[in-house]
């Protein structure tokens, strides 16, 4: 089984979305990147629980950031991926650019 058979869309997206804010991936600005990209609303559960399962498949690791008073002193938790989400993200791409190939002209 290669590593994008185990990435469904969301968690592909959320992944992409970590990869572009790169040091700066938390939940809110995750969500918000989502948004930008894909003019998709997302709520902060399905951010949050999107997370937590891309850890669990070993696709992220997290870290806490330092408590701010902004934040009522708890910490942001920032992502990053792991090396086994980059080969998901590298095959899934692959795999889209092989399936869109030919459609270019039907389509535009």
């Amino acid at each position: 089984m290669s590593a994008f058979e185990n990435i469904g869309e969301f968690e592909h997206v959320v992944l992409l979305a970590v990869l572009r804010l790169g040091d700066e991936a938390y939940a809110v600005p995750i969500r918000d990147e989502i948004a930008r990209c894909t003019a998709r609303e997302v709520s902060r559960g399905s951010i949050y629980i999107t997370l937590d399962r891309l850890e669990t498949k070993g696709f992220l690791k997290s870290r806490l950031g330092d408590p701010t008073p902004e934040r009522g002193g708890r910490p942001k938790r920032y992502y990053e991926l792991r090396p086994r989400a980059m080969d998901a993200l590298r095959e899934s791409r692959r795999a889209l650019v092989a399936l869109w190939r030919g459609f270019e002209t039907k389509l535009a």
